[in-house]
């Protein structure tokens, strides 16, 4: 009995235990010691009462202590439960209660349109998969497995192995001894990015609706991480494609080929044109008549022609908006040892062997980009949901006559020109209060080098350049499209020496010099003809409407320890209430990726017409697709989106492909150019000062002879 009434006060005194595991109910309950009459059961109590206290005397164990990657890990799982959740409630609800827009190709078919001219689509940077063919011990298991696009599970399971593998050579450009890494052939090489997140999947979906399979329907997949040229010396790639469009050509009727490239993907297929037509071995021999006779049209989706600015901060510090974002929000994360890593440092180590983010790096100089005092974009209104249909005061005696046209009031205009900017005053103030940068201050690239190794193995060159030389790039200054090429000779010069032997980023001063049928230049629209092809066709198709990174402030890094990035995005800097500058990033119109200046430029200016640029006069139009956010979650990314990737579900341009591809031509078709109406006098001062551009670019009177022959030669340059 004694052991009983201690088993009681155990369970009295621990109410963690549950007695009634053992038979106890209550332990209020007067009868239950007149139920516990058998010897047995007194035994089995007094055991369990001896274990309890024998548990009671040991030590509790210490909490395992909570690390932030566990944080890390539950966010992810949060994440990824709720995503699958609503994928689940999205394919549970009934037809009735979702309401589903008819795609294109349901409602196009019912208009009888049916499948005519085949179609070659053309994935852009970072969309495309990529498989492991030979790897080094630590890929066990990856044999023909994606590395890149899919799941992505190997960035957790092995991070250091996976970031070797996809690194190319530092001084090549190519495979590193013991690895080969390729492309994913066929559809499903950029169908899908990874699991639930469609790049051409909902395009293929609508052409396959009007008749499109593999016959007629093809995916040129590449390895994006390599320069252009380097793709057919490894894996004969641009070969290929040109064998792949003559058999679509000869097999589907000898109807001409639809070419839709995206991104970088229509750089691609710029070099592609060229190359096609140049002799061997440098070119693929077809001769100047062939893009005349195999291509009816090409339909550049989100065209990166003139480079983007994010390429810029990428490779100068290995970020863009999002990371400076994340740095604000939660600072340490990304500059800390997550898994053995510093992430910025290895992103850096890894994108620095890839040729291919070089030829995104803007093109056409200060003349396209703007200078230290003057952009094309003068006078952007950047709350694009409620400035664009604000009308002035009129009452607001700061409000001038073109302010009023174009309905709302400016301040000073932001300075686009400077590309990168140390500090925020730099990025505002006028260039006569700046210091001059010039082309000598990184003449002696070698002499700034730091010999001493005390770091160990250099990860990026930055551990190769002295305290001094670091400084001296951010000693308040700002950097134009003109001093930009020459910042990344002097930060990495064995990537610069290694790209620029396959791209180029100026303007062409005589296109008849025999140096421009180097394939260097093929991927730079300012450089390059187009092709001897009257009836073919090109579009530019492109979202507008959402804030696009033009230019940077940066600051020097906080911490000055070994394998560090330098220079950060001074995430702390923001302008006044809608404007321009946030997060230390100045915004434009564009798709998010791709501003409107790079985007647009050529098929509204460069290409319009019988130009020097394109002297047989291929017709060019430009579509611009207003961005509309989705107005549900079972809108998915919206099928009327602008923005870079999402624009490849959005029906209006799903549509005018299947159109084309259907047979209809451009001038059915036509222009559509929101932007451009909205903006009609700011474009037409845009494409006059891009003319002259280069006479906002020597302010001096003493340099007015040299300004006199630069705006001759620009106006050569971009007016024929």
């Amino acid at each position: 009995m004694a052991s009983i009434l201690r088993f009681r006060k155990l369970c009295y005194v621990e109410p963690a235990v549950k007695c009634s595991s053992v038979g106890f109910e209550s332990f209020e309950s007067p009868k239950i010691d007149q139920k516990l009459e058998k010897k047995e059961d007194v035994i089995s109590a007094n055991s369990f009462a001896l274990e309890i206290n024998k548990k009671r005397k040991q030590p509790m164990k210490q909490p395992k202590q909570w690390r932030c990657l566990d944080s890390c890990c539950w966010i992810i799982g949060y994440l990824c439960t709720t995503w699958w959740l609503l994928l689940l409630l999205y394919h549970c609800l009934p037809v009735t209660l979702v309401q589903v827009p008819e795609s294109p190709g349901v409602r196009l078919k019912r208009e009888d349109l049916t499948a005519l001219h085949p179609v070659v689509l053309v994935p852009g940077i970072v969309t495309g998969g990529l498989e492991l063919w030979e790897g080094r011990p630590c890929s066990d298991g990856l044999f023909r497995k994606r590395l890149w696009g899919g799941s992505f599970t190997e960035i957790f399971r092995r991070p250091l192995c996976w970031l070797e593998h996809l690194s190319l050579h530092h001084e090549t450009g190519l495979d590193p001894p013991g690895i080969r890494v390729r492309a994913v052939p066929g559809l499903v090489a950029a169908d899908y990015f990874a699991p639930g997140y469609f790049v051409w999947a909902v395009l293929i979906d609508n052409l396959a609706k009007i008749g499109y399979e593999g016959k007629n329907l093809h995916m040129a997949a590449y390895d994006w991480r390599l320069s252009f040229q380097n793709t057919e010396i490894r894996d004969h790639a641009l070969s290929r494609l040109k064998s792949k469009i003559e058999l679509m050509y000869v097999t589907n009727g000898y109807k001409k080929v639809v070419v839709v490239p995206h991104s970088m993907g229509v750089i691609y297929f710029l070099h592609f044109l060229k190359w096609v037509e140049t002799p061997p071995p440098m070119g693929g021999g077809g001769g100047p008549g062939w893009c005349a006779k195999h291509i009816k049209a090409i339909m550049s989706i989100g065209p990166a022609f003139l480079g983007v600015p994010k390429a810029v901060s990428n490779l100068f510090s290995a970020e863009g908006k999002d990371v400076s974002y994340i740095r604000a929000m939660a600072p340490g994360v990304l500059d800390s040892e997550i898994l053995g890593l510093q992430t910025l440092e290895h992103v850096m180590r890894v994108c620095r062997t890839w040729d291919s983010i070089v030829s995104l790096v803007p093109k056409g100089g200060e003349t396209i980009w703007g200078d230290m005092d003057w952009s094309p974009e003068e006078g952007h209104v950047c709350d694009f949901s409620k400035r664009r249909h604000s009308q002035p005061s009129l009452s607001d005696s700061n409000v001038n006559n073109s302010d009023v046209k174009r309905g709302f009031r400016m301040k000073d205009p932001v300075k686009y020109g400077r590309i990168i900017s140390f500090g925020k005053a730099a990025s505002e103030l006028h260039s006569s209060q700046l210091p001059n940068v010039d082309s000598k201050d990184f003449s002696h690239t070698s002499a700034s080098r730091n010999v001493n190794f005390s770091c160990g193995e250099a990860w990026t060159e930055y551990d190769e350049m002295s305290r001094e030389s670091i400084q001296k790039v951010a000693a308040n200054k700002a950097y134009t499209t003109r001093t930009l090429l020459d910042l990344l000779r002097f930060v990495a010069p064995k990537m610069m020496r290694r790209a620029e032997a396959h791209f180029s980023h100026g303007i062409a001063d005589n296109l008849d010099d025999p140096k421009y049928s180097h394939y260097k230049y093929w991927s730079n629209p300012l450089e390059m003809k187009l092709p001897d092809a009257p009836e073919m066709e090109i579009y530019c198709l492109y979202g507008v409407g959402i804030p696009t990174e033009r230019s940077y402030v940066y600051k020097l890094s906080p911490t000055n320890r070994c394998k560090s990035i330098p220079y950060q995005i001074d995430s702390s800097v923001h302008g006044e209430d809608d404007s321009c500058l946030k997060g230390g990033v100045y915004f434009a119109d564009g798709d998010e990726s791709v501003p409107v200046l790079s985007a647009g430029f050529m098929c509204a200016k460069g290409w319009r017409g019988r130009t020097r640029f394109n002297p047989s006069g291929i017709a060019t139009y430009t579509r611009e697709y207003q961005h509309k956010p989705p107005a549900s979650l079972l809108e998915g990314r919206g099928i009327g989106s602008g923005a870079h990737v999402d624009i490849m579900g959005n029906v209006a341009l799903i549509e005018d492909i299947l159109r084309i591809a259907a047979g209809a031509t451009g001038k059915e078709i036509g222009d559509e150019m929101p932007y451009g109406t909205r903006k009609k006098e700011k474009r037409e001062t845009w494409k006059s000062k891009v003319v002259v551009g280069s006479k906002l670019l020597i302010g001096s009177a003493e340099k007015h002879k040299a300004q006199n022959e630069t705006n001759q030669g620009c106006s050569i340059r971009l007016r024929n």
